[in-house]
């Protein structure tokens, strides 16, 4: 099942600049191995201030998404939205075989 999945992450007054550092490196290695994985399938940066994402991502549920999402190392720091998607009739990958 796929999730479209929306983060906003705010950074804790007075954390360390060092250790804010280490967690978005070890973020970006988890973030790789999501996709790997397929369940990180695309990622976004939406044109707006802060610091925010947008995602395609494959899980069986919410709770294997919940749980995936709960193994990145900045999760306690974001605000998380969940969208369950369902295929529409007209999606071109499916009209042109691709799915």
């Amino acid at each position: 099942m796929e999730f479209l999945v929306e983060i906003s992450f705010t950074t804790p007054v007075g954390m360390d600049s060092g250790v804010l550092e280490e967690l978005k490196t070890a973020e970006a290695r988890r973030a790789d191995q999501l996709a790997a994985s397929g369940h990180l399938l695309r990622l976004w940066r939406p044109q707006v201030p802060g610091w925010r994402n947008i995602g395609l991502w494959e899980a069986e549920d919410v709770t294997e998404l919940q749980t995936l999402l709960g193994s990145l190392p900045l999760r306690e720091f974001m605000s998380v939205t969940i969208r369950p998607l369902d295929p529409h009739p007209s999606d071109p990958s499916l009209m042109l075989g691709k799915v």
